[in-house]
C-alpha cells in the first residue's frame, strides 16, 4: 500500500488552513505533552475544532473518502479479515473487500505506526484507506465483532469431543472449568458476550429435532442464531442448571433458579427458567445489568407532565399505587425507581419480590419461596407486624394476596405493586373479579399507572414518512386535533440499527388518579360506571395517546403506535 502521508506536520497544516490559530496550536502542544494524547485528540478536547472539522481536513489533505460507517452495509466475513483485538485498538475497521484490495476506514489515517500494523495483517489484499468518526467506529466493534462464528466453532468442538451424546459430568458451579469441560464453559461464555454486545434482554435455549435455535430479544425483538449441532443441548443445560443451583438429576419438571457473572466489565443478574419439550429442555435467561444500576423516574420516560401527579401520589401516608403492564413492560424498573426516591432514613420499606432483581441498600427485601411455604401472602402476614411505612408487592397474584395488600393500604401503609392489565381502567376492575369487595378498593387504591415499552426511530436512518389520507384521518379521529401540518418519521434501516429502522426503547404512559365518581362507581359495583368516569376524568391521557406524543416529536413511528392500539384494544371508538 502506497500510504498517505502530510506534506506537513498536523498543527501545521491545520494553522495554514485557517481551521485553528498558532496561539491554540502552542496550547494544544502543551496540553499533549502533558496527557499523551494525540494532537487531533487533544484540539478536540480543549474545543479549538469539532470531530467533523478534523475529519473533513484529513480526508482533502489524505485525498480519502470520508465515510459514514452507519449507513454502509458491511459483511461480518469482511469485517472478522481484521482481527477485533486489532480493530479496536487501531480504531480501525474492514468495510469492503472487492477480492483484490479492502477499504479500511480508520479514525486516524494519518498515523504510520497503525498503517504499518493494518499493512502487516492484511498483507494478501492492497489496502485502501477511508477516514471515519471514531465514535461510529467504535459503536460498530459491538455490532460486527459478533461472537456467532465462536459459538458455533465451539459447538462443533464440543460435538466432536463427546459425539452424538453430550452429558458431561460437571462438578463446578462456575465458569472455570478444566479438560472435557473447559469447551462448554467457552460456549457459554461467548453466548453470554454476544448478549451483552447486543443489548439482549433475553437469551433463549431451543433444542428441535435436528437443530438448536439460540435467540436473543434485542428492544423487544427476537434475533435467532441456528446451530447443527443439536446434541450439545444436554451439556448447556446442565451447567446452566448447576450455575443457578438446580436439581440437575430432573429433566421432567420445569425450574427456576439465578446466578450473577461479570461480562466485559458488567455485573450481571442471570434468572434461569428451564422447562421439558419434546426434544430436551428449553432453558430462557434473563439478563439484568446490575452495574447499569437504577433508573431514575425521568430516565424511565414518564412524562415530564405525569411526574409531579405520580410524585405527588408516592407522598402519601397511606393507599395503593398499582403500576400495571404485561411482561416485559419496564412495571419493575419504574417501581424501583419510585422506591429509590423514597428511601430514606425516616422510612421503613419492605419489599416482597418473585425474584429480588436488584439489591437496594436500608430497604428489606424478602425473596419469595413457595417451595417451603414463603409465598406472597404469607410474607405480607408477616411485614406489616414489622412496623413498615411504605411496602412494595412484587404482583397482586391472587385474592388472599389482593386483600392483604389492599387492608395494608387502608390501615395506614403505602404499598406499590404490579398487576398485569392492558390499561389503567381495567385494573381497578381486575382487583374486583380476584375477590376484592368494592368498597375496600374504592377505600384503598388511590392511583394506578398503565405502561409499555415502544421502539425507538434509529436516529441515523430516519427519514419523513408520507401518511396515507385513511391513517391521517384515523390518526386525526384518535387525537382529536388536525395533523395536516405534522411530519412523521419511519426508519429505513442502517449500519448502526442492525437494519431495523429502530434503536432503543422509549416507555409510554397513562395515569388515572381515583376520584369520587370512580370510588362510588366500585362500590355500587358498577363497571361500565367506573369506567365512563374513569375516561371522563379531567387528566386521563390514554397509552395511545402517549405513543402518538412521540410519534409527532419523531420519536417513534405510526407502526409502533398501531401495534400499541392492537395490543391495549384502544380503537378508534374506544379512544
Amino acid at each position: 500500500m502506497a500510504q498517505p502521508k502530510l506534506k506537513k506536520r498536523l498543527g501545521d497544516l491545520l494553522v495554514e488552513e485557517g481551521i485553528i490559530t498558532e496561539d491554540q496550536l502552542m496550547q494544544a502542544l502543551a496540553e499533549q505533552r502533558k496527557n499523551g494524547r494525540k494532537l487531533g485528540a487533544t484540539l478536540q478536547g480543549l474545543g479549538f475544532l469539532s470531530e467533523d472539522d478534523m475529519l473533513g481536513f484529513l480526508s482533502r489533505q489524505l485525498g480519502i473518502p470520508l465515510v459514514d460507517i452507519n449507513q454502509l452495509r458491511i459483511d461480518e466475513q469482511v469485517v472478522a479479515k481484521l482481527p477485533e483485538v486489532h480493530a479496536r485498538r487501531l480504531r480501525a475497521l474492514v468495510v469492503h473487500d472487492d477480492g483484490q484490495s479492502v477499504t479500511v476506514a480508520m479514525s486516524d489515517p494519518a498515523d504510520l505506526r497503525a498503517l504499518d500494523t493494518i499493512t502487516g495483517l492484511l498483507s494478501d489484499r492492497n489496502v485502501k484507506l477511508a477516514v471515519a468518526r471514531e465514535s461510529q467506529l467504535i459503536e460498530s466493534f459491538d455490532r460486527l465483532y459478533r461472537r456467532t462464528k465462536e459459538i458455533a466453532s465451539f459447538a462443533e468442538q464440543l460435538q466432536e469431543e463427546h459425539g452424538d451424546s453430550v452429558e458431561l459430568d460437571i462438578g463446578l458451579s462456575g465458569l472455570e472449568a478444566e479438560g472435557s469441560e473447559a469447551t462448554v464453559v467457552k460456549l457459554l461464555q461467548s453466548l453470554f458476550e454476544d448478549a451483552v454486545q447486543v443489548g439482549a434482554s433475553d437469551v433463549h435455549i431451543e433444542p428441535e429435532e435436528k437443530l438448536l435455535r439460540i435467540r436473543q430479544r434485542v428492544d423487544g425483538v427476537l434475533q435467532e442464531n441456528v446451530l447443527n449441532e443439536v446434541s450439545i443441548v444436554g451439556a448447556l443445560v446442565l451447567r446452566l442448571k448447576l450455575m443457578a443451583g438446580m436439581d440437575i438429576s430432573e429433566k421432567r419438571l420445569p425450574q427456576d433458579g439465578r446466578f450473577n457473572m461479570s461480562i466485559r466489565g458488567h455485573s450481571i443478574d442471570v434468572r434461569v427458567s428451564t422447562m421439558p419439550v419434546q426434544y430436551g429442555e428449553s432453558v430462557v435467561m434473563r439478563l439484568l445489568d446490575q452495574s447499569a444500576g437504577i433508573l431514575s423516574l425521568e430516565e424511565t420516560g414518564m412524562p415530564a407532565e405525569l411526574l409531579p401527579r405520580f410524585r405527588r401520589q408516592l407522598q402519601r401516608p397511606h393507599g395503593m399505587i398499582l403500576v400495571t403492564g404485561p411482561t416485559g413492560s419496564g412495571k419493575t424498573t419504574s417501581l424501583y425507581g419510585a422506591l429509590s426516591e423514597l428511601n430514606a432514613p425516616g422510612k421503613k420499606i419492605i419489599t416482597v419480590e418473585d425474584p429480588v432483581e436488584y439489591r437496594l441498600p436500608r430497604i428489606n427485601q424478602v425473596q419469595v419461596n413457595t417451595k417451603i411455604g414463603l409465598g406472597f401472602s404469607n410474607v405480607l402476614r408477616t411485614t406489616l407486624r414489622q412496623d413498615p411505612d411504605i411496602l412494595l408487592v412484587g404482583e397482586m397474584r391472587d385474592h388472599e394476596t389482593v386483600e392483604i395488600g389492599l387492608r395494608g393500604a387502608l390501615t395506614g401503609h403505602l404499598v406499590l405493586s404490579t398487576l398485569h392489565t392492558n390499561d389503567a381502567i381495567t385494573s381497578a376492575l381486575r382487583l374486583i373479579d380476584m375477590g376484592a369487595p368494592g368498597y375496600l378498593v374504592a377505600s384503598s387504591l388511590r392511583a394506578i399507572v398503565a405502561q409499555r415499552l415502544i421502539r425507538k426511530l434509529c436516529v441515523n436512518c430516519k427519514q419523513p414518512h408520507e401518511v396515507e389520507p385513511r391513517e391521517r384521518v384515523w390518526l386525526e379521529n384518535l387525537s382529536q386535533q388536525s395533523l395536516a401540518d405534522t411530519q412523521f418519521y419511519q426508519g429505513t434501516g442502517c449500519q448502526n440499527c442492525n437494519f431495523t429502522g429502530y434503536k432503543g426503547r422509549v416507555g409510554v404512559f397513562e395515569m388515572l388518579e381515583l376520584d369520587e365518581p370512580m370510588m362510588e362507581a366500585l362500590r355500587r359495583d358498577d363497571p361500565e360506571g367506573f369506567s365512563a368516569a374513569a375516561k371522563q376524568s379531567k387528566h386521563y391521557r390514554p397509552l395511545a395517546f402517549s405513543a402518538l406524543d412521540y410519534a409527532m416529536q419523531g420519536i417513534t413511528s405510526l407502526e409502533e403506535v398501531l401495534r400499541l392500539v392492537e395490543q391495549v384494544d384502544l380503537w378508534q371508538g374506544d379512544a
